[in-house]
């Protein structure tokens, strides 16, 4: 289901997206990643960790004779205590004593368990490969005997365990097995499937950077070596090129060598090899000279082979997609061809955003995207001071960039100040909108400021407008000398400025001195937090006259009875008739001392126990009643 599976998805994802043929990346492992990755690879030598100094010792070569000498005695070492497999940790010693030239020779138990691994069932496709690894750094060639009992062995593995750490480790085997591991080519699709895509630029293999490297390097070893297509299509590379270069800050001298050599695989992929095309500076260029520089790199930053032959560019303005140029043709400026560029002075690009579409060699593809950075021009600017009320006319002075206003300008509380300046193009004189147009006041004795936005208006012109009787509370209300400035600035302006302007006195109707707020400092006083006061109680009489008109229903009750006259002949002297009297009248009683002086949780609690007692006493007492009005109608 998967070989049939895969080259349907693959046809069908080519025609879908058209950005799968430009083979490029936006990025390489650059002189930083590398000096970055080599201090790794330093720090692996100094850690207690064996694979850490395998990994480093391979990448690093020792020139100090003592530190060598000493490397070679803590791997001896290292290797006693290592909690690894002993296949791993083997390797790792023999590897690592190999990698630094060590003089002492490694232990004859050791060498004679590495040579005898292949007599006996390897119990996972980890330890063969190991195993044939170690026996590569020794030197020892594997016999065809050891090799078909090894492929053998490993295809039973693979029926029972075909994880994606089982198929790389078999990929990377059989690359040295020669005729007897072939079989294991044909399960690389059943490998490069499982990938998982992230966000539709990235692939990877759950595991990490150390399987997706161990598959990748593994698969193109394999395919390489039996004369089989790539492993994978020309996006997936630069999708799993992408995921690469996305983990250059690893920090383990393992990781730093995956990393590498995986960058590697793919850079020499042949057919399906991505490559880096990338702007070279800030993407910002100046409208009197527009060069674009271009670098064209492998995945780690060194010159293609065979070298760039011709690259084209067609410039579009990002804005409304019209075309600036087609067919501009980009040069080479270094001796290596890693740096190619194009003077689009003769095109005179306008202030704005551009995309560069690159074809390289008719192969690669890749969009830039850059910005000209354009010049503004203060083509005038007047300022002046007018009533607020506008019953007079306004005075304004008009002022040359970058000169100041000679005279300084007098504002009062019944005054306002007014500014007006039309910001043009340098290029071509045109009124331009920028992001930042501020005007500042700033009192150099105080250091007080305050700023303000300049609004454009219907003539394009920056205007600014203060009433100062309305806005003394923003200056305290400090009168003084205060320096105006016109703030100008764009992240598209190559000379964004600010300009002082005039100096202004502006005077306000209160003293600052008393308006201006108080620092605090110290602890702040004690927060207390207080209860509402209770209302106000109603006079004693009142209270007294409520209290006997509460009482009087229970005093006309026993008036009443008086009067009547009360039969107690029924009364019997029994525990149900006693307690039940005695719990009602607790309950009359326990309503009383409420009234008095319990609250309503302290009254329930003790309501519950008297009232469950007057209720069976009560039901005692009336079936007892009912018994006797029974027996007597039956007499």
């Amino acid at each position: 289901m998967f070989k049939l599976g895969l080259p349907i998805f693959c046809v069908l994802a080519f025609a879908c997206a058209p950005t799968w043929s430009a083979r490029t990346v936006h990025s390489h492992l650059g002189p930083k990643d590398l000096t970055r990755l080599q201090k790794v690879f330093a720090d692996g030598l100094s850690s207690t960790d064996l694979q850490a100094i395998y990994f480093a010792s391979l990448n690093l070569e020792t020139t100090d004779a003592a530190l060598k000498d000493a490397l070679c005695k803590k791997i001896v070492t290292l290797h006693a205590e290592s909690k690894l497999n002993s296949f791993e940790k083997d390797f790792y010693l023999i590897g690592a004593n190999t990698n630094l030239r060590c003089t002492s020779k490694i232990d004859e138990g050791i060498l004679a368990k590495v040579y005898k691994a292949f007599d006996s069932e390897l119990g996972s496709t980890q330890e063969i490969f190991y195993r044939v690894y170690t026996h590569k750094v020794v030197g020892v060639q594997i016999n065809d005997a050891a090799k078909a009992k090894i492929a053998k062995r490993l295809q039973e593995l693979l029926k029972k365990d075909d994880t994606l750490a089982g198929l790389g480790y078999a990929f990377n085997v059989a690359v040295e097995l020669g005729e007897s591991g072939a079989f294991v080519a044909n399960r690389v699709e059943d490998a490069i499937v499982q990938a998982d895509e992230v966000d539709g630029k990235l692939l990877q293999f759950e595991g990490g950077l150390s399987i997706t490297a161990l598959i990748i390097n593994g698969a193109f070893g394999v395919t390489k070596a039996y004369n089989k297509p790539a492993p994978i299509t020309a996006e997936q590379a630069v999708k799993f090129a992408n995921y690469f270069l996305s983990r250059r800050s690893v920090q383990t001298a393992k990781g730093a060598h995956v990393l590498i050599e995986a960058l590697k695989t793919i850079s020499g992929s042949g057919k399906v090899t991505p490559i880096c095309v990338q702007l070279i500076g800030n993407a910002q260029l100046e409208a009197q000279s527009p060069t674009l520089n271009v670098a064209v790199v492998d995945l780690l930053g060194k010159a293609l082979s065979p070298a760039v032959q011709n690259i084209e560019a067609k410039i579009l303005l990002k804005k409304d997609n019209s075309v600036l140029a087609d067919k501009v043709k980009l040069t080479s400026k270094s001796s290596d061809r890693t740096t190619f560029v194009a003077d689009l002075g003769s095109y005179k690009p306008v202030r704005g955003i551009y995309q560069a579409e690159l074809n390289v060699d008719g192969l690669y593809k890749q969009q830039l995207q850059f910005k000209v950075l354009g010049r503004v021009k203060v083509q005038s600017l007047e300022i002046g001071v007018a009533e607020s009320d506008a019953s007079a006319s306004t005075r304004k002075q008009s002022v040359t960039y970058p000169n100041k206003l000679k005279d300084s300008l007098s504002a009062d509380s019944t005054q306002k100040l007014l500014l007006k300046t039309l910001l043009v193009d340098e290029s071509n004189n045109k009124p331009i909108a920028v992001q930042q147009a501020f005007v500042r006041l700033y009192n150099k004795a105080t250091g007080k400021e305050v700023i303000f936005i300049a609004e454009q208006d219907s003539s394009k012109a920056y205007k600014f407008d203060m009433d100062v009787g309305n806005n003394g509370k923003n200056f305290n209300y400090n009168s003084g000398t205060y320096n105006l400035y016109l703030t100008v600035g764009d992240a598209s302006l190559s000379n964004s400025f600010e300009w002082l302007v005039a100096d202004v006195q502006l005077k306000f109707n209160q003293d600052g001195k008393d308006t201006k707020s108080k620092t605090v400092r110290g602890p702040l006083p004690e927060i207390v937090h207080q209860f509402r006061v209770p209302e106000k109680r109603p006079p004693r009489l009142v209270s007294d006259i409520f209290t006997g008109l509460c009482i009087t229903p229970l005093v006309l009750l026993f008036v009443f009875w008086g009067k009547l006259g009360i039969n107690v002949s029924n009364f019997s002297v029994a525990l149900s008739t006693v307690g039940f009297h005695v719990g009602f009248g607790g309950i009359l009683a326990l309503f009383f001392v409420f009234w008095l002086q319990l609250n309503m949780f302290q009254t329930l609690r003790l309501l519950v126990p008297i009232a469950v007692f007057t209720f069976l006493t009560g039901n005692r007492l009336l079936r007892r009643i009912h018994a006797q009005r029974t027996a007597k109608n039956a007499s």
